[in-house]
């Protein structure tokens, strides 16, 4: 996971109050990561109802507020869906769902309403194969994902041009792409049905 991957996902979380640890501030030599070292970050949202999880799989910044506590783990690969093929061939992607990894999660935060939060590129856009990823991902042990999408597209959003975000680097680039109208807010979209010939006389 990249430096920029982590900040991204570190920011969506701020903006919506978790308070954000980053586990690790070192790059770990060995070819092997253990469980606790593929967790990248750990938030906590201070406002949650204790214990609160949430009730859906694909989190969303509504349904961001239901998770009280939670371990998160970064997979930007952005040339990749999380289709089967490719979560059943990376095992590796479930390592922060180890006992190890959430032992040392509870000692930092607690255990109540702990939720295991995978951040992907997307997943499937066909709805079968995006419920048979759902389903693996879920037998794996973990509650939930957020697209890198979502997670842009509310960055975006909540960007003013007319501030100054001196403390982030990365809203102060959003900022400047916004000014200076190389950035654009996400646009409604309509499917038109096109009119036959026959329909049309």
């Amino acid at each position: 996971m990249s430096a920029v991957d982590e900040s991204i996902v570190r920011e969506f979380f701020e903006l919506h109050g978790f308070l954000v640890c980053q586990r690790r501030k070192y790059i770990v030599q060995t070819r092997q990561k253990s469980a606790d070292e593929e967790v990248d970050l750990i938030v906590l949202n201070p406002v949650a109802p204790p214990g609160a999880t949430p009730t859906e799989f694909e989190i969303t910044s509504k349904t961001l507020s239901q998770v009280s506590r939670a371990i998160v783990a970064v997979k930007g690969w952005h040339t990749e869906i999380f289709a089967p093929g490719l979560l059943a061939h990376q095992p590796k992607i479930f390592r922060f769902v180890e006992k190890r990894a959430i032992d040392e999660a509870q000692r930092l935060v607690g255990s109540e309403g702990l939720v295991k939060l995978l951040v992907v590129p997307g997943l499937p856009r066909d709805n079968k194969t995006r419920q048979r990823s759902i389903e693996l991902l879920r037998s794996k042990g973990v509650d939930g994902v957020i697209s890198f999408r979502s997670i842009l597209q509310e960055l975006i959003a909540s960007v003013a041009t007319n501030r100054n975000y001196q403390k982030s680097d990365l809203l102060q680039t959003l900022r400047l792409l916004k000014n200076y109208e190389l950035l654009k807010e996400p646009q409604m979209e309509f499917k038109w049905k096109r009119r036959t010939k026959k329909a049309a006389a």
